[in-house]
């Protein structure tokens, strides 16, 4: 749909004939689309696994379920079909990443998430504010001058790209522990996958009992492998 919209090559036509668009049928239904999906992310955060960054990722809902049904009723349809592919980009390849992981593919999900920080990064904190920002901020005003709707749309986007230099820090970190250790970390935000953590920590023994045996016999505290008074395995 965007390769064929004169917009998408020049950020300026956004802003032609502004506010007598028309709304193309192909246009409402992406927005419908969209619009259902953070919905729907909105709701299911409260049942997924809590983490860390709850409260920013339901700030992050929140504004963009705002942002797509403000710049609908305003008409400011154009550039939010912008927005809205530019940031579903980095989402096909984090989700395939977890897939991956799912999966036990882990030089797969490695593979993904780097090439996903990549996408992230480039697309958020360069392609955003370098083609989204500019034509909201400036050639926005210089086309239509000052109007209230004008800086509502634009505190939106820019708290956007607060909640992205946020989650990019992350994403590099998690990067690097990725290529310093050979494989990607826990996810920073989780809080219940801590306990996991620790268990890596700890080598599994090949065996069910424990392997520091004497001549079949644990030393003075046990015998046959056995240690008195400990926890089988499975219970570890």
């Amino acid at each position: 749909f965007l390769s064929q919209t004169p917009w998408l090559w020049n950020t300026r036509q956004c802003w032609n004939g502004y506010p007598y668009q028309p709304l193309m049928p192909d246009l409402h239904y992406y927005y419908i689309v969209e619009l259902s999906f953070y919905w729907s992310l909105m709701f299911s955060q409260f049942i997924d696994i809590k983490r860390k960054d709850f409260g920013i990722m339901f700030t992050h809902h929140i504004v963009t379920v705002t942002l797509i049904t403000f710049s609908y009723v305003t008409n400011l349809t154009r550039v939010g079909t912008l927005t809205l592919c530019l940031h579903d980009a980095a989402d096909v390849v984090l989700e395939a990443a977890k897939m991956a992981n799912y999966c036990k593919c882990q030089k797969l999900s490695d593979l993904l998430f780097l090439t996903f920080a990549i996408v992230f990064i480039v697309s958020r904190l360069g392609i955003y504010p370098l083609w989204i920002l500019n034509t909201t901020l400036f050639e926005l005003y210089e086309a239509l001058g000052n109007f209230p709707a004008l800086w509502v749309f634009n505190v939106l986007l820019v708290i956007l790209q607060i909640l992205h230099c946020f989650w990019s820090y992350l994403i590099i970190k998690a990067a690097y522990k990725a290529i310093s250790k050979g494989k990607v970390a826990k996810d920073d935000r989780s809080d219940i996958e801590s306990s996991s953590d620790e268990e890596e920590t700890v080598p599994r023994s090949k065996t069910p009992h424990s392997t520091i045996t004497t001549n079949g016999t644990g030393g003075a505290n046990g015998t046959n492998g056995y240690l008195t008074g400990g926890t089988c395995s499975e219970e570890h």
